[in-house]
């Protein structure tokens, strides 16, 4: 069930119907509830429902589904509702990929700034120690961790496409930090290893750092899927065998 207090958590009212400006307010608090809250994966949210919970009319809830249909966050199913897709074993590994790809080639980049990039970098990794109970705020620094050593490495175009990526990012790493205990203190351990190489200015030691912990980001990430198709699986079975059961009653 969505709850929210009204508009108030959504940082602007809705005034004169305006019904542009209250779409963007229910699309920024939607993608926001869809990204940050790994319980939705899987379920269905109708019109209903996000209505209550921003104190929309349903236009804007309608064209601001649309809008995250057109994003790939949700699938409209016709007398149903907006379906949350679960995150799939070939999402992950798509991300994970495109991660490795930009994030190991501007590490190495990176490691020419030494110690003035790993100042900055050990400050984020403090900021994340204070967050470790609030798994969003730390996947939010989490990506500022790692944007700002691809942003170091002074091509925009990579830049651009890391960014892209943030979405994604987000979710999963909510996701993970959300079901899997003790993640986030390996990943502050990850992180200081990364930093290590970059302090040293060895291009080497940072990539061979990142490639280390997207390996075991990719890891963790994969677990919780994992359970989930497990789970998924055994009520499947379930209703099998209580089908049959049904059958082999009235036989």
């Amino acid at each position: 069930m969505l709850s929210m207090s009204k508009r108030r958590e959504t940082g602007a009212s809705v005034l004169g119907g305006h019904v542009d400006a209250a779409q963007d307010i229910v699309y920024r608090w939607l993608k926001q509830h869809v990204l940050t809250l790994p319980s939705q994966e899987g379920t269905f949210l109708t019109e209903a429902e996000v209505c209550r919970g921003t104190g929309t009319s349903r236009t804007p809830v309608r064209e601001a589904l649309l809008r995250l249909e057109a994003d790939g966050l949700l699938r409209i199913v016709p007398k149903k509702g907006a379906y949350v897709p679960p995150i799939t074993e070939a999402d992950i590994e798509a991300v994970m990929q495109a991660r490795g790809l930009v994030e190991e080639w501007c590490s190495r980049r990176a490691a020419s700034f030494g110690e003035m990039l790993a100042a900055e970098l050990d400050r984020l990794i403090a900021e994340q120690v204070d967050l470790l109970q609030d798994p969003v705020a730390f996947i939010e620094c989490d990506r500022e961790f790692h944007r700002t050593i691809v942003r170091a490495a002074g091509n925009p175009v990579l830049a651009d496409f890391y960014e892209s990526l943030r979405d994604r990012q987000l979710r999963m790493g909510v996701h993970v930090m959300t079901i899997s205990g003790g993640r986030g203190e390996s990943v502050l351990a990850e992180h200081a290893a990364i930093v290590e190489g970059i302090r040293r200015g060895d291009p080497e030691q940072a990539a061979a750092a990142v490639a280390e912990h997207l390996a075991c980001t990719f890891v963790a990430l994969r677990l919780p899927v994992a359970a989930g198709w497990a789970a998924r699986a055994q009520v499947a079975t379930s209703g099998l065998i209580n089908r049959d059961n049904g059958r082999q009653r009235v036989t």
